[in-house]
């Protein structure tokens, strides 16, 4: 079992909601976390249990980075927005710098997140 860390920004909520759907058979094997809202739409749309943090501007991607510095995270999907300004730019840059240093795959997008879906199986 896979511990995957999922967070999407708001402009990506919707397209990680498909992404989820789409996943859900698998992932639903593994353990999930996730940011606050990304976490409750998962829950309430799809049905999945998810462990939520804080929303990310409040301090929840720096929360999963801390799972992520403890080894306790296999995977992060973050479907990030690159067209629109993030407030909390310094966290998220703080999240994938954490992945790079402990080696844990990250996807910033859905393509690359079927693909790193697609190395745990079934």
């Amino acid at each position: 079992m896979k511990t995957i860390a999922l967070i999407a920004h708001d402009r990506k909520k919707e397209s990680m909601l498909a992404f989820a759907r789409q996943h859900q058979e698998l992932l639903s094997k593994h353990t999930l976390l996730a940011t606050a809202t990304t976490g409750r739409l998962i829950k309430e749309n799809i049905g999945l249990p998810i462990t939520t943090y804080l929303s990310g501007p409040l301090g929840g991607d720096l929360q999963i980075g801390s799972r992520i510095a403890s080894q306790e995270v296999d995977m992060v999907i973050f479907l990030r927005d690159p067209l629109t300004a993030q407030p909390h730019e310094p966290d998220i840059n703080a999240l994938l710098r954490v992945c790079d240093v402990h080696n844990v795959p990250v996807a910033t997008n859905e393509s690359c997140g079927h693909l790193l879906l697609s190395t745990i199986g079934e």
